[in-house]
């Protein structure tokens, strides 16, 4: 049997005569640069990184991982939240960052052609000119990529009224683990025969790595208009939200943030948010303008109703810039306040939102551990923020327990574990709570249908070994590093 340290220097020599020498990285301090994604406490070395520019160096290396029988995973932006993109240790880093040419932007079919790393803002800014945009928005969307995107069918803030990344792809060139390039629809709206691109976006880089995606662009709204609401609390907020939403009303987005996440965004960008709230909601309608005129004057009755002490419209684009900053800016800006923290993502539905609040609090103060609470409020998306010192012996532990608990409070609400980061790393054991064994082990076929050998993104989603021969050595989630091999081969 072949070692995996012998495999990955056959995989090296075969590499270094077929690509160009910059478009390796085997240099140990460089390899650190790529040891984990934006859930930092998952960090694994890969023992070689591969710098793609094309569909072709992709192939080529995905054929030789195939051929040694060395793991691979694909990175984009490294910009994700579940560990989904944390290397392996026995294996090669497939980086797509070099990938980002727009290579079409076709208003007549409202279709854009793109390269996986080209950055989720950087569409919109070329459909601009042509009057159109790209709508899923993640917080991150200025660096995110969308190849990272479609592995984790990423949201955003106006998923509510236009759903996720699944909503917006109309088609896919994949690598599959086999080494071949599959094409999957393309600027048409419905491709006949099985739904293989529904599979693929959300697969989290585990049944192929995407080359090039065609994406949906929405005409741009005649009007746009922001209201920041301040609260004595959550729960007056969410009666808010359930209002505004019963009465049949839709806005494009509405976001909610905790006392706790307005204090670090404070901190961090100074958004002026109104002072004394427990918390604020960002409402934002968009549309022709007789519309969004009249539903914003509803949107401000029922905000008033219960018990908004403060609204405020944004009446210039800076103001509505303004206002999305702190909320934008929370994620990041929480380490203003705290040295290390864990974002959370769970899902619950809309009515639970005060109840599965409180509860939160409740863990929040049972562990002795600070919560924030930024969420997409709309569609009961959670993104609680667990505040911990990892230089404190035990405190990232307990942050991890609270985070595992945060998610079973959610499932016992009708949640989900996870609603647009990913599951990765990070909620592998939660999965076993929210799925049967019966479950898993159908989601896994369909895995063992596109990678028999186990190669692609291993040790990701699910949690234990399954089927077609996976082997638990070759997965584990904390692999051992193979440190030096270039320096030694």
């Amino acid at each position: 049997m072949t070692r995996p340290q012998d495999a990955l220097v056959a995989v090296l020599r075969r590499l270094r005569e077929l690509l160009p020498p910059e478009g390796l990285v085997t240099d140990s301090a460089e390899l650190r640069t790529y040891e984990c994604d934006g859930l930092t406490h998952f960090r694994v070395v890969p023992a070689l990184v591969v710098l793609a520019r094309s569909s072709a160096d992709v192939r080529l290396v995905v054929s030789v991982c195939g051929q040694e029988g060395v793991p691979y995973v694909a990175r984009g932006a490294g910009t994700g939240l579940s560990g989904g993109a944390v290397p392996h240790a026995e294996g090669v880093l497939i980086v797509l960052a070099k990938m980002r040419a727009i290579l079409e932007i076709d208003p007549a079919n409202q279709r854009a052609v793109v390269e996986p790393g080209v950055a989720n803002l950087d569409v919109s800014r070329a459909a601009a000119p042509s009057g159109y945009y790209y709508a899923p928005d993640p917080s991150s969307q200025q660096v995110c990529s969308i190849g990272g995107n479609v592995a984790e069918n990423s949201g955003g803030a106006h998923c509510l009224k236009y759903g996720f990344t699944t909503n917006h792809v109309t088609g896919l060139e994949v690598v599959t683990p086999d080494g071949e390039l599959l094409e999957l629809g393309g600027k048409a709206p419905d491709p006949p025969g099985y739904d293989l691109m529904g599979a693929l976006v959300g697969s989290e880089g585990t049944l192929g790595i995407v080359t090039k995606v065609t994406v949906r662009l929405l005409r741009s709204p005649e009007t746009v208009r922001t209201l920041l609401a301040g609260f004595a609390d959550t729960d007056a907020a969410g009666d808010a939200v359930s209002s505004i939403i019963a009465v049949g009303l839709l806005p494009a987005a509405i976001e909610m943030m905790d006392a706790l996440a307005i204090e670090a965004a404070e901190a961090a960008v100074g958004c002026a948010y109104p002072e004394g709230a427990g918390a604020v909601l960002i409402v934002e309608l968009d549309g022709p303008e007789v519309e969004v005129v009249t539903a914003l004057a509803e949107v401000e009755q029922h905000c008033h109703a219960a018990g908004a002490f403060e609204l405020r419209r944004a009446a210039t684009p800076a103001e509505r810039t303004q206002i999305w900053h702190g909320r934008k800016s929370a994620f990041a800006a929480v380490g203003r306040i705290s040295p290390d923290y864990i974002v959370q993502d769970g899902v619950v539905p809309r009515t639970a939102l005060p109840s599965v609040l409180r509860e939160i609090n409740r863990l929040s103060k049972e562990a002795g551990l600070r919560v924030a609470n930024v969420f997409h409020a709309g569609d009961g998306n959670l993104h609680p923020l667990v505040l911990f010192d990892a230089s404190r012996p035990g405190e990232l532990a307990l942050a991890e327990e609270l985070s595992s608990r945060i998610l079973e409070t959610c499932l016992r609400h009708g949640g989900s574990i996870t609603g647009e980061h990913g599951v990765g790393l990070d909620k592998v054991t939660s999965m076993a709570k929210m799925f049967r064994p019966d479950d898993l082990d159908t989601m896994q076929l369909l895995r063992c249908a596109f990678d028999p050998d186990n190669l692609c993104n291993p040790a990701k989603i699910f949690p234990t070994p399954r089927l077609c021969g996976e082997r638990p050595g070759r997965q584990s989630p904390h692999p051992i590093e193979v440190a030096g091999l270039a320096e030694r081969y």
